[in-house]
């Protein structure tokens, strides 16, 4: 079993991860290290895969803490493991210990961390919550914890690139609609469809909050089949389902 696990050199030397499909026990459109509960994969299969993950950040099974994401802008402050998950979309603590996790199958898993503070967040941010301020609420509640966003540094995994992220003017209206200085993340496509830049768009929202540094790893879930699983990919190839990847962050 080998995990396939991408780091950020900004975030070091705390130990975090965006992990890809290799090395899971999940078999058919799942096959690998699918980590979602939410999906119709065995049960069983993703408990195993969830245990990888946590044995690789150090940390029993139990200390993976996540949310039940909705595409919002709620940030859930933590300090011990949750009764039962709660419906946010990202994540904030100072106690060490306790390893923040996104899933993401296309949308954005932004890592951040305050090293000097010991405070570290994890946000899920499709388009709908990056528009609605998930990396800014992420910010906010990193600073009320202790960090200063001048010295947080943030990286956004693997997510979908600008070329496989076709959109309708649909998008492209309700998008504007909410920040009408976005125009410049996306690109013509053929006749009315349009391109959309989600990591370039993430890494000027996370600018914007004042963030100290801000990078993407440049993977692209839709391209890279073998390592990534992605929704729309599920959605093109008429798959009953997709697997969902996990990227963790602890003190």
């Amino acid at each position: 079993m080998t995990l396939d696990i991408i780091t950020g050199a900004a975030l070091a030397p705390l130990r975090h991860g965006f992990f890809g499909r290799a090395g899971g026990a999940s078999s058919g459109v799942f096959q690998g290290l699918n980590c979602g509960h939410g999906s119709s994969d065995q049960t069983e299969a993703v408990t195993i895969n969830r245990a990888r993950v946590a044995e690789a950040m150090g940390v029993a099974p139990e200390a993976l803490i996540g949310v039940h994401q909705v595409h919002s802008a709620e940030v859930l402050t933590v300090t011990a493991p949750p009764a039962a998950a709660m419906r946010a979309d990202a994540l904030v603590t100072a106690t060490p210990g306790l390893a923040l996790t996104v899933l993401t199958a296309d949308c954005q898993p932004v890592l951040l961390a305050d090293p000097e503070a010991q405070v570290i967040g994890a946000a899920h941010a499709g388009w709908k919550g990056a528009i609605g301020g998930i990396l800014e609420a992420t910010v906010e509640a990193m600073a009320a914890l202790g960090a200063a966003p001048a010295r947080i540094r943030a990286v956004i995994g693997p997510a979908i690139s600008q070329q496989a992220y076709e959109v309708g003017p649909d998008f492209f209206d309700a998008v504007m609609a909410a920040d009408d200085t976005a125009a410049r993340f996306f690109a013509a496509g053929t006749g009315d469809r349009l391109h959309f830049d989600l990591p370039g768009y993430g890494l000027s929202r996370l600018r914007a909050a004042g963030v100290a540094e801000a990078g993407w790893t440049r993977h692209c879930t839709y391209a890279e089949p073998d390592r990534f699983f992605s929704y729309r990919r599920s959605v093109h190839q008429k798959e009953a389902d997709y697997g969902r990847l996990i990227a963790t962050i602890r003190l």
